[in-house]
């Protein structure tokens, strides 16, 4: 060996050394946090995480590839389960949840991630043996209703599309699916909608997906468009989505379920699959007292260099009236790794959210209800995405090719995607404003992320009847 290489080799050795040392001070810091670094059991320390943020999917008959139920279901995966946890934000993470909780709103609904003291604990429990403990300190099992229950609850309506077919290795592919009668005989308001997609590989549930995305429409009884849009867009790996109360979606007596645009692309095996679409109503006679806003932009202005990490692409747009957001939906494809939106208004700018990405989850976060950002009309939105065209990067194909915005997997995307807001009155939002002071209790003067105008008290008083 040359002395110059003798030199790298010792340098990388330092490297590692010294990563390998500040790990294990990191973990050693976030179990004393935990108040305990020794000890930790199967039943009475991680069988409450995974019946929390894990069973879900990975349970028999369901989404994901392996049951992690019992014991003896998660002993042969102790390690991966540490290695998957400890991604945190990153790209491969368990449960796939990407935001990253040191920066902006930190409130969202149906949250599963694990705090930093469970992810000690799990890779405490793993380096001392993965032991499984007393079985008296086991909780009581979580009881699902059945094989693939939905995350919206029990649905009023299920329907199924027809079933296409992918081989392993194939081009992608975009098209139309046959409409779907719904079978309503009146008019319905959609609170909550869940796809899920179904095939004959890895179990025959989940698995390996061959929809990307696809786009829905409803017909009318006449086969035509009926111009009720605002419906969410399905993506790989997306969970159920619940609309705000106070905007469902109408689907009228006799409409059909149209997906007009499809994108299939190659999962390695001869795939055939379907979607089951379920739908839960609003009582009958409701009626929406607000309407739909649109928080989606993006940009196709995205040249990504080749064996190059960390490249930075933004974008903006600015809302054309006040507007409630209600969800974050970043959209990227398999170079993206991190997405940001900032909110500027009135001289200041925020973060709102930022998180990582994994083009195998493509997840829509709501935020809590108190969360939702309240934002002005005029608010600039800026969107920041990041790409990992790299080795380094495990979807990327091949990083030495260029790239640049394309509908292809292969290719890139950058947008967050709408709607995703609710349009307010100059009244509407003002008085949300005044809620949201009176909910969190804040001062004057004092604003939380997502609130420019929560620092002024009583907005409602100037203007009680605008609309």
């Amino acid at each position: 060996m040359t002395r110059g290489g003798e030199k790298r080799l010792s340098h990388a050795f330092s490297i590692g050394v010294w990563m390998l040392v500040m790990g294990i001070l990191i973990t050693t810091s976030q179990l004393a946090r935990a108040g305990q670094t020794e000890g930790f059991t199967f039943t009475k320390d991680i069988a409450p995480i995974l019946q929390r943020s894990c069973q879900n999917c990975h349970r028999p008959d369901s989404m994901a590839p392996m049951s992690l139920m019992s014991y003896e279901e998660v002993r042969p995966w102790a390690r991966s389960i540490k290695q998957r946890t400890g991604l945190r934000n990153r790209t491969g993470v368990m449960p796939p949840w990407f935001i990253e909780k040191d920066v902006g709103i930190q409130r969202y609904k149906d949250d599963p991630s694990l705090s930093e003291n469970e992810i000690a604990a799990i890779a405490a429990w793993v380096d001392g043996g993965a032991p499984q403990g007393d079985p008296s300190d086991l909780p009581p099992p979580r009881v699902f209703s059945g094989a693939n229950t939905w995350d919206i609850g029990e649905p009023d309506l299920v329907v199924s599309t027809p079933s296409v077919s992918m081989p392993g290795v194939a081009p992608d592919r975009w098209g139309a699916l046959e409409p779907v009668p719904l079978g309503l005989t009146e008019d319905r308001y959609v609170s909550a909608i869940q796809v899920k997609e179904f095939s004959d590989v890895s179990g025959g549930v989940g698995g390996k997906f061959i929809f990307h995305h696809a786009l829905m429409t409803m017909l009318d009884e006449h086969g035509d468009p009926s111009g009720v849009g605002g419906w969410p867009t399905t993506t790989t790996g997306r969970f159920g989505w619940t609309f705000d109360p106070e905007v469902g979606r109408l689907v009228e007596a006799g409409s059909e379920l149209l997906y007009h645009s499809v994108h299939l692309h190659a999962n390695g095996e001869n795939t055939t699959a379907y979607m089951k679409v379920a739908f839960k109503f609003h009582p009958v006679g409701y009626k929406p007292t607000k309407t739909l806003g649109n928080t989606g932009f993006g940009t196709p202005d995205v040249d990504l260099r080749p064996m190059v990490s960390n490249q930075e692409f933004h974008f903006y747009t600015t809302l054309e009236q006040h507007t409630k957001m209600t969800t974050y939906s970043p959209h990227m494809h398999a170079p993206g790794v991190r997405f940001c939106i900032e909110a500027i208004y009135g001289g200041r700018s925020e973060t709102l959210v930022c998180s990582g990405y994994d083009h195998n989850w493509i997840r829509a976060y709501q935020f809590a209800n108190d969360s939702m950002p309240l934002l002005p009309k005029g608010t600039i939105l800026h969107g920041i995405g990041y790409f990992d065209n790299t080795p380094a990067n495990p979807n990327i194909v091949d990083p030495r090719n260029w790239t640049g915005f394309g509908h292809r997997s292969v290719d890139n995307m950058l947008l967050h995607i709408g709607p995703g807001g609710i349009a307010l009155s100059e009244a509407e939002l003002r008085r949300e404003v005044e809620t949201r002071r009176e909910v969190l209790g804040l001062a004057d003067g004092e604003t939380v992320i997502g609130c420019p105008l929560c620092g002024v008290a009583g907005l409602t008083t100037a203007s009680q009847d605008q609309d």
